[in-house]
């Protein structure tokens, strides 16, 4: 059920880029804007990355094999860093048309018809980007919310597109026009970063998030009571699962079952409370030494 609703909604992604294309490079046509024409080409980024999207999401929603026994979650990272590559291109071509129309000015056509059409494409991608985000943090997909961030960054570039054209109406002021084009394109390239550093650190099991940390310390305090114990808490972040493993140190004369029984309540809350979480524990001895130094990534 949760597969095939994560890549339903890349392909509302694509539907959507789709729309926004035809009517931004509509818009382009009527009125010459080297302004309007950098939204229309990220709005062409946008198509390649919820393709891409689309893609990484049937791959990493399949399940574990012999070769991957942890599955294929990671193959979500894929997707950010291909789309701030393809962000950085669009912010090169961008500044280069920007460029060319400072070196040749060209006067603005039919403003109105093209700004009411690109305001109806920045709408239309509000709306899906809000729907990405959400479900993005809903399941932990940093492919929804990258898709989701990068429409709303669109967004914000058509808002001063927008404006930057109303204003050359207004004035006559036709620098401003490729300035504003300059602008975007330098903030897109920004976006293009913070989505390949995010998915870097996902690459580098990052931990999990101070939150997702405080709930997992929470429930271990509430049944490690005096004299049971713990330590040894790690965790990481693969994607849309998460990794969580600890030890527990009970009495030395408690019976295997015992501790076991301790051991599934555990992990079971921490289940239910963090869904799509692995968990791997270890039980001990409270009193044995060697279980106060078994206690790091690496085992001595």
């Amino acid at each position: 059920m949760k597969s095939k609703s994560l890549t339903g909604f890349a392909w509302l992604s694509i539907i959507a880029s789709i729309i926004t294309i035809v009517l931004k490079s509509l818009a382009y046509f009527l009125t010459g804007s080297v302004g309007l024409l950098s939204d229309a080409m990220e709005s062409v980024v946008n198509l390649a990355a919820a393709i891409m999207a689309l893609l990484m999401l049937k791959i990493a929603e399949k399940p574990p094999d012999k070769d991957h026994v942890y599955g294929h979650n990671k193959a979500e990272y894929f997707s950010s860093i291909v789309e701030g590559i393809l962000i950085t291109i669009a912010a090169i071509s961008i500044t280069y048309a920007a460029i060319q129309r400072i070196l040749h000015p060209q006067n603005l056509e039919k403003i109105s018809l093209g700004l009411l059409i690109t305001i109806v494409a920045s709408l239309i991608n509000l709306f899906v980007g809000l729907i990405l985000i959400k479900k993005g943090k809903q399941f932990s997909s940093i492919t929804l919310k990258a898709d989701g961030q990068h429409l709303l960054t669109d967004v914000w570039t058509s808002v001063g597109v927008i404006l930057a054209v109303f204003i050359v109406s207004l004035t006559d002021w036709q620098i401003l026009d490729p300035v504003i084009a300059i602008f975007v394109a330098f903030n897109i390239v920004f976006t293009g970063y913070s989505l390949m550093k995010q998915s870097v650190l996902g690459f580098m099991d990052t931990v999990l998030s101070k939150e997702d940390r405080r709930v997992i310390n929470q429930i271990l305090k509430k049944y490690c009571l005096k004299p049971i114990k713990y330590h040894s808490l790690l965790t990481r972040q693969s994607a849309t699962r998460k990794f969580v493993s600890f030890h527990i140190l009970v009495p030395d004369n408690w019976s295997v079952k015992k501790g076991h029984n301790l051991i599934e309540k555990i992990e079971t809350e921490i289940r239910k409370t963090l869904p799509n979480t692995h968990v791997l524990t270890h039980l001990e001895p409270v009193n044995d030494k060697k279980s106060w130094e078994d206690i790091g990534i690496d085992r001595r």
